[in-house]
């Protein structure tokens, strides 16, 4: 077996995981130091270069869950990664407008205009795919297809990696999403748009938007999947087929959150509120009352028959540049490894 690593890195986007909660109570670090092993941030590196593994997931001897687009985008380019456990935790998903639009239902969009943002800089535009996504959903519940409505593209000047410390940001850690869209909307340049989780609930509510359509817990897992819905845990190959000990110990550190949350509901969400930067009152509604008793991981077939259909719309809408075979990405050894110690 390969020595251990010194270190290892590791990132979060923010947003309800159970690594987030797992790394914000100290379990991860704990976990790596018992053997002799620092873990580090890449979001917090003050190196570039460090964070943009955030989203091409190209350092050796790495972990990181979040969102699924940019974890399926690296592996799309070829990177040799694993993915080795999925956390479904559904949240709202809209498309909303103003009142007065004469739009109630996703019906009601036909002939109008949609708001999609799109970026020129970054390595993959996950705002512009997520947004598609959640626009195609909406209008699929009705029989509508992307050809029935007016796509309009919002450029924006903000860039995909973003600084630490960005004075633009007024002293809060990130910007807050659909700032272009809200002023589009308000403009008269759109009709309406896509938002999700606890800060489109929020913006919702701020602007006393209709919700056209609601799908974020629809039965139907390739209508709500989209790139948080679920939330895969990755690896890269090296540190899988290395020390897969090691991976297996991370996975039983971070499916702990599982029992943990569910007796301590309001500790969870505090925790998750604190990464996104909303209300507590936030999560719980865009998330659902049953929050706490949705962060496990788990290798489900059905969410990952909905990441092999996501995979192939972006593919279809061209966000991927090659084709690649989500079952062969799947490495379920560390997740059945993790299992046999904890029934041990």
């Amino acid at each position: 077996m390969t020595a251990a690593p010194t270190s290892v890195w590791y990132t979060r986007c923010p947003a309800p995981t159970p690594l987030s909660i797992a790394a914000q109570l100290g379990w991860v670090e704990e976990t790596f130091k018992a053997r002799g092993v620092a873990v580090a941030s890449i979001r917090d590196s003050k190196d570039k270069a460090i964070r943009q593994s955030h989203f091409d997931h190209s350092l050796d001897w790495s972990f990181r869950q979040g969102g699924n687009i940019p974890p399926i985008w690296a592996r799309s380019t070829g990177r040799q990664t694993r993915l080795v456990g999925l956390t479904t935790t559904d949240e709202f998903q809209a498309v909303i407008t103003l009142p007065g639009t004469g739009i109630t239902t996703a019906r009601d969009l036909k002939d109008r205009k949609l708001g999609v943002p799109r970026r020129a800089e970054g390595i993959i535009d996950v705002q512009r795919a997520t947004a598609l996504k959640g626009i195609v959903s909406a209008l699929t519940l009705e029989g509508l297809t992307a050809k029935d409505v007016e796509l309009v593209y919002l450029d924006s000047a903000e860039p995909l990696l973003l600084e630490i410390g960005n004075a633009a940001f007024h002293g809060l850690a990130r910007r807050y999403p659909y700032g272009d869209e809200v002023l589009a909307l308000a403009r008269g340049q759109i009709d309406a748009f896509f938002v999700k989780g606890a800060e489109g609930l929020v913006l919702a509510n701020q602007i006393g938007a209709v919700i056209v359509a609601e799908f974020g817990f629809h039965p139907d897992a390739k209508i709500r999947i989209n790139n948080g819905t679920p939330r895969p845990l990755t690896v890269d190959a090296k540190f899988a087929d290395e020390r897969p000990d090691l991976v297996a110990e991370l996975i039983g550190t971070v499916q702990r959150i599982d029992n943990w949350a569910r007796a301590n509901p309001d500790d969870a969400v505090r925790y998750i509120a604190r990464e996104l930067g909303v209300a507590e009152d936030a999560i719980w509604a865009a998330n659902g009352r049953d929050l706490h008793k949705h962060l496990a991981l788990t290798l489900d077939d059905e969410q990952i028959a909905a990441i092999a259909h996501f995979k192939d719309f972006l593919l279809e809408w061209g966000f991927l540049s090659a084709d690649f075979d989500v079952a062969g990405w799947v490495d379920a050894r560390p997740l059945e490894a993790a299992q046999r110690r904890h029934a041990a």
